[in-house]
């Protein structure tokens, strides 16, 4: 049984079907489930999806267009077992028979003719809200602790409360119902009659959610031997951190520290423009991380994760270690990510920086060194620093 709408002599009311819902109900069903495999195949790419420029410089609300390989559309298939039904077209055609054509016989050369099968493919389109929601969904602040608390207002959509006023698209349809039918059995007259003030409508609102302090120190190399590749990279783990910060965790502080031979706090905007010039003293940006937690945020109180992102050509490794080691003392996490494009990329080692972080802090699981030699090592970066890491958490601090 169902309700459908209706207007009439000006009034507005339900009528109701005892048409079967079943067809409704399958076609729902099958359009949640493909939406499902889109998205378990988004997911599995994502480290090719995210390191697109294009994406990366969208703005909020912007449509982008996704190719989905090897997923194929709803459609209706041809039954087999020869049973009769209504059809379109001359009739006469036969399984394998080819009633159309579209786009190019195969991969090709320029406009030459190709021997090869395709890839079908088709363009599944989400938005940047949609796409941020994925990115994020498995990524978290690791090993945080209760520290201090911040009080914010998050603005978290919670359809807890009724309203007598709101847009059509909110309608509690049961509620409304509800009151239609008690309000016309008052009146001596039984039945789904609606007036609008029947009507009530799903509202949500704005409440105070705690927060633990965390704060995330974001340092880069803007060395001259960071290229335009490495550069790129830096800028590209920055953005996906900053925005998931921003929204699971929007009570964090965020530091940003530039750093050649000297190292200065800066504002995100000039963090994220800054170009690459001077030598390499990446021991400058730990000393100021170290200054800056030690004047404005007491380790007893919050939860600390500094970044730094650098080619690993630097002058003084052995500093970077020692200010690394005073900093570890105060941080939940501390992770390092290596930028590889050259020499050190096609080897599969680590450079000198690298190697020897890699080896004074094998022991300590809060120290996380990463790899990045292509655009999609970003993703594997991200799930790498902000996973839950229990075995910090099992460590004795």
């Amino acid at each position: 049984m169902r309700g459908l709408n209706t207007v009439e002599n000006g009034k507005q009311g339900y009528w109701l079907s005892t048409d079967s819902w079943d067809l409704h109900r399958r076609a729902e069903k099958d359009r949640l489930r493909h939406n499902e495999k889109v998205k378990e195949v988004i997911k599995q790419n994502l480290g090719e999806i995210i390191g697109q420029q294009d994406i990366i410089t969208a703005e909020d609300g912007k449509i982008v267009k996704i190719p989905i390989r090897g997923l194929e559309l709803p459609h209706i298939r041809y039954d087999p077992h020869g049973k009769k039904g209504v059809g379109q077209g001359p009739g006469g055609s036969q399984p394998g028979d080819v009633i159309g054509r579209s786009g190019q016989p195969g991969q090709g050369a320029g406009k030459q003719a190709g021997t090869e099968p395709g890839i079908d493919f088709y363009e599944a389109e989400f938005t940047i809200e949609e796409l941020v929601q994925m990115v994020f969904e498995d990524l978290h602040l690791p090993n945080l602790r209760e520290k201090g608390t911040k009080d914010i207002l998050a603005d978290q959509i919670r359809f807890d409360t009724l309203a007598r006023r709101g847009p059509q698209s909110n309608i509690d349809k049961k509620r409304t119902l509800i009151n239609a039918w008690k309000r016309n059995a008052a009146e001596g007259h039984p039945g789904w009659e609606i007036r609008e003030e029947d009507k009530r409508f799903k509202s949500w609102e704005i409440v105070p959610e705690k927060q633990r302090n965390a704060v995330v120190i974001a340092m880069r190399d803007v060395s001259g031997s960071m290229g335009e590749f490495e550069a790129y990279i830096a800028r590209s783990f920055y953005y996906w951190m900053t925005r998931f910060l921003r929204t699971k965790y929007t009570a964090t502080d965020i530091v940003f520290i530039t750093c050649h031979t000297e190292a200065k706090e800066v504002d995100e905007h000039t963090f994220f423009s800054a170009g690459d010039t001077g030598g390499t003293r990446l021991s400058a940006a730990y000393k100021l991380a170290l200054e800056i937690v030690e004047k404005r945020y007491n380790p007893r109180e919050w939860n600390i994760y500094p970044f730094m992102f650098s080619d690993g050509y630097n002058w003084g490794d052995h500093e970077v270690v020692e200010y690394m080691r005073k900093l570890v003392e105060y941080s939940n996490l501390v992770g390092y990510g290596e930028i590889a494009n050259d020499l050190w990329g096609s080897s599969g080692g680590l450079a000198p920086l690298g190697q020897s972080l890699t080896e004074a802090f094998a022991d300590d699981p809060r120290v996380v060194v990463v790899k990045i030699t292509s655009k999609e090592d970003v993703w594997p970066a991200l799930k790498r620093f902000f996973s839950k890491h229990p075995e910090v958490a099992a460590a004795a601090w």
